[in-house]
């Protein structure tokens, strides 16, 4: 079956690209091809909308566009099939693929095109598929995971799989080094054992020395005497010396026996005879000795064999003397090298003489042949010794990296388990907030159910009464109640009404003031039952009267005289003016610290101002003391005095709230009547004229001590007073963000009251009253003034999950325990790490209820910034540190061009 779709996608279709039975998943799971194939078919007109990108987003719009086109050919495919073959399941791509070859034969063979298809199909049939092709795009759209989501699964893989190959890698390493270390180990103790066994065999050797060395000498005996040795030794040199002398002499007269007497020329047999008898005693070969005598005899009477004879003669008496020099020279080299041994012999035999040692000498000798062993024993064992402790530390090492990584398992396996029961924590909380959520919801749908019942009810029951006919002033009652989320049955009766009125009676009340207002609306407005009969349809409502009007709100004016609008305070044109929100642990403070160091901002944190202003208060700081505050800050503090609570109060309007309650020594104010004396009253003067010379910041570091105190949290007014108070101290240059603030929609309105002077509240219902008809018109009404622009250039939410909230607790928990484990350690801790220590450990008890109030509060927030006042970025604060620092640097600059440009724009206009 694979090869005919093979060769009919291949030869009759003419795919773009070819395909085999091996690739159909990988190819046809895109939806691109299957939409080639109709596309040639005629059946597919969208086809210029297909994408090939495999990314999850094109796959969903491919299968989307092909599920009508199936449904058409009479295809079985739902988002099942769809999944499957996106997936890449076997076998899955190959079905469909012959479902289509089928459908497309049968078309093919009825000749019937797509149009002609489509008209043939019964409308209320189509109008059911069209439904279906919804349903089933939802829920493909369902199935199918985000493209990110899948982004994110290959990641962990890749992740998970790096993490595993590390481990093993890491596991292999430490398997490695702890087999060299065991190689090493024993190494260094063989070579001890064999340092040990040298040792012992030179100690030995040592013993056996000095054990042979201790030999007892015997006397000499008489006749060995050193005066007996010296005489016996002279007289044999005088015996030696008297018998080479002799010898010497019978030597020379044996010569000169043998030398020739006479110079005859005659030469006798005797001579001959003598001559042959030296020649054989000097001679040394007797061959030659033979031959030589059988020659002379055999030429003896020759004279050319006497001539020989003699000239021989001559030859030998001068190689005979010659041999004699050579042999006296010998003699006397011979003499002289047995003289000069016997010198150095008897100087060999004085020098043992003056060396000989006697029997203690040989004692003393022995003794420090001892001693030096013992030292080298001794210096043995230190080494050995040095070497135990040094394997005894390395031994403890060694335990102690042992027991750290078994610690560091155990808090590791304590931190996954911290982790799941804040995720456990959170998913319960989640839940309860999704139930909450939901009865709210609930209770909500049932009240509005309840009232459309009522009104049905109520509407049915006059129809039965007056024959389908209700009065309009009554149906419009009716519909008015029911929009007001009022109940349309009579709950109490208000006849006799008590003077402490049921919440059933109050409720009537209402509804009594709602209809009345209702009707005097339509009076106003000549509307309803008010309205003009059709006979006087022409006359119509008299035009407005500007001098009416004039008189009417004149006289309204001294009635109710208005309040005086206070102009909006006047700070100095910063740079930059923003916020900085998220959860906790989003990297808040990290990010506008970042700022501050690269972009030159001041950051406004409330927790570091209120400790600030606290500090100010204790150190009395005086108005002198304070920063420098502009012009324009101290002229919108006199301008904003006239507030009920104005934001930026002066130091003197602080200072009367603060000894009001609760004076500098901790006396209350008003103190006892009648039992305090005039020292007191002196001294709660003198108090309270230091509180006035107190700065702003102070008096609202002292309200705020004292409401620490008892207990009890810091208002909104209060903190919006301080971080205003921080605004004015900002120099002109620098712009400010602030750190996490505001924290609600309350905060976020006084700050806006109070840097822009709007309200939005009385701004809201302004426009309420203005929504209302009036009979008459002020023709010298003001004009509305233009919006101002908002506090902020920029709110910025860093949006991170609750799940990496508490990875993060989970890990500043994890640091802190490190860092105590060290701190015990060294026995070093400081206050402000310990201090830092129970603000983690407050953070971690309190990050569930942190983390239901932030969204709790954050919807109003949003829509605040975002509808409202249209400001808010939001940033994904998941990333790593350096990139989300580099983006938030860009969105401010960003933002500084924006405001610089709305500047130069608005100086062009004026």
């Amino acid at each position: 079956m694979s090869d005919i779709l093979c060769e009919w996608l291949n030869r009759e279709v003419k795919l773009s690209r070819a395909v085999d039975p091996k690739s159909f998943p990988k190819e046809f799971s895109t939806g691109y091809l299957i939409g080639e194939i109709l596309h040639k078919y005629e059946l597919q007109d969208d086809f210029n909308q297909f994408s090939q990108s495999r990314v999850a987003n094109s796959k969903l719009n491919n299968f989307s566009r092909l599920e009508p086109t199936f449904q058409l050919l009479g295809v079985q495919f739902d988002q099942h099939e769809a999944q499957n073959i996106m997936t890449e399941q076997h076998g899955a791509a190959t079905k469909l693929l012959y479902q289509l070859y089928v459908a497309l034969e049968k078309k093919k063979k009825a000749g019937l095109t797509g149009v002609a298809m489509e008209a043939m199909r019964p409308a209320a049939p189509a109008k059911l598929q069209g439904i279906e092709s919804k349903l089933y795009r939802e829920r493909l759209r369902n199935l199918m995971p985000r493209q990110t989501d899948l982004r994110l699964q290959q990641v962990s893989e890749h992740f998970e799989m790096k993490s595993k190959h590390m481990e093993n890698k890491i596991a292999c390493i430490q398997f490695a080094e702890q087999q060299k270390v065991q190689k090493i180990q024993e190494e260094q103790r063989a070579q001890d054992i064999e340092k040990h066994r040298k040792g012992r065999r030179r100690q030995n050797e040592i013993m056996a020395r000095i054990q042979a060395a201790i030999i007892q000498i015997p006397k000499p005996p008489l006749n060995r005497t050193l005066k007996a040795i010296e005489a016996q030794k002279l007289l044999k040199k005088k015996k030696e010396a008297e018998d080479v002398y002799m010898e010497i002499k019978t030597f020379e007269k044996f010569m000169r026996k043998e030398s020739p007497t006479s110079s005859s020329t005659q030469v006798t047999d005797s001579n001959v005879q003598d001559t042959l008898q030296i020649q054989e005693l000097d001679s040394t070969a007797p061959d030659t000795t033979a031959q030589t005598t059988t020659e002379l005899l055999s030429t003896y009477s020759d004279d050319e064999y006497i001539r020989k004879i003699q000239k021989r003669l001559e030859e030998d008496s001068f190689a005979r003397e010659q041999r004699e020099k050579r042999r006296r020279k010998m003699l006397m080299e011979q003499l002289i090298a047995h003289e000069a041994q016997e010198e150095a012999y008897r100087e060999e035999q004085l020098v043992n003489r003056l060396m000989r040692q006697s029997q203690q000498e040989r004692r003393i000798a022995v003794q420090l042949m001892h001693v030096r062993h013992e030292k080298e024993v001794l210096w043995q064992n230190r080494i050995f010794r040095e070497k135990q402790y040094e394997e005894r530390r390395l031994k403890e090492f060694q335990e102690a990296l042992d027991r750290e990584a078994a610690l560091a398992k155990q808090e590791k396996i304590d931190y996954e388990e911290h982790i799941c029961k804040e995720r456990d924590l959170h998913e319960k909380i989640a839940a309860e907030r999704a139930e909450a959520r939901y009865k709210k919801h609930y209770s909500m749908c049932w009240e509005v159910i309840d009232q459309i019942i009522d009104l049905s009810a109520k509407t049915g029951e006059y129809r039965m009464l007056t024959n389908n006919l209700i009065p309009m002033k009554l149906m419009r009652d009716w519909k008015e109640l029911f929009f007001n989320g009022k109940p349309i049955y009579e709950q109490a009766s208000i006849e006799p009404l008590p003077t402490e009125p049921t919440p059933e009676q109050l409720v009537e009340l209402d509804k009594m003031n709602l209809l009345d207002e209702k009707d005097y609306d339509e009076y106003k407005s000549m509307v309803g039952e008010w309205c003009p009969p059709e006979e006087h349809s022409g006359s119509k409502p008299p035009p407005n009267n500007n001098i009416l009007g004039h008189v009417v709100h004149r006289l309204m004016d001294i009635v109710y005289p208005p309040m005086p609008e206070h102009p909006p305070p006047v700070f100095p044109p910063f740079p930059i003016q923003g916020c900085v929100l998220g959860k906790l642990f989003s990297g808040k403070s990290t990010c506008v610290k970042f700022l501050e160091e690269a972009c030159n901002i001041q950051v406004l944190s409330i927790e570091t101002l209120v400790q600030d202003s606290i500090k100010a208060f204790h150190e009395s700081e005086m108005k002198s003391e304070s920063s420098l505050i502009p012009r324009e800050a101290e002229s919108s503090g006199k301008q904003n005095e006239v507030l009920k609570r104005p934001p930026s109060a002066s130091a003197s309007q602080v200072s009367e709230t603060v000894p009001k309650s609760m004076s500098l020594d901790g006396t209350k104010g008003n103190g006892l009547v009648g039992k305090e004396s005039s020292h007191q009253e002196m001294k709660s003067s003198e108090s309270k004229d230091e509180v006035s010379k107190l700065s702003v910041r102070a008096c609202l570091g002292a309200a705020s001590e004292k409401l620490l105190k008892k207990g009890k949290n810091i208002p909104d007014e209060l903190l919006v007073d301080i971080m205003v108070e921080a605004i004015k101290r900002t120099p002109q240059k620098k712009g400010w963000v602030m750190d996490g603030f505001p924290m609600t929609i309350n905060q976020a309105k006084l700050l806006e009251k109070a840097l822009t002077g709007s309200d939005s509240d009385k701004a809201e219902t302004k426009d309420e009253k203005s929504k209302k008809p009036s009979l008459v018109t002020d023709p010298g009404a003001p004009k509305d003034p233009p919006l101002s622009p908002p506090a902020f250039d920029f709110a910025l939410l860093l949006d991170i999950s609750d799940t990496t909230v508490l990875e993060r607790v989970a890990g500043m928990k994890d640091k802190s325990g490190s860092s105590q484990i060290q701190l015990e350690d060294s026995d070093q801790a400081s206050d402000l790490e310990l201090k830092e220590r129970e603000k983690i450990d407050l953070v971690r008890d309190q990050i569930q209820h942190r983390i239901a109030g932030f969204l709790d509060n954050w919807p109003k927030l949003e829509k605040w910034f975002s509808v409202q006042q249209n400001i808010l970025v939001k940033v994904n604060g998941e990333t790593e540190k350096n990139l989300l620092c580099k983006r938030i640097k860009e969105i401010l600059l960003e933002e500084i061009a924006k405001k610089e440009n709305r500047s130069k724009t608005g100086k062009k206009r004026s």
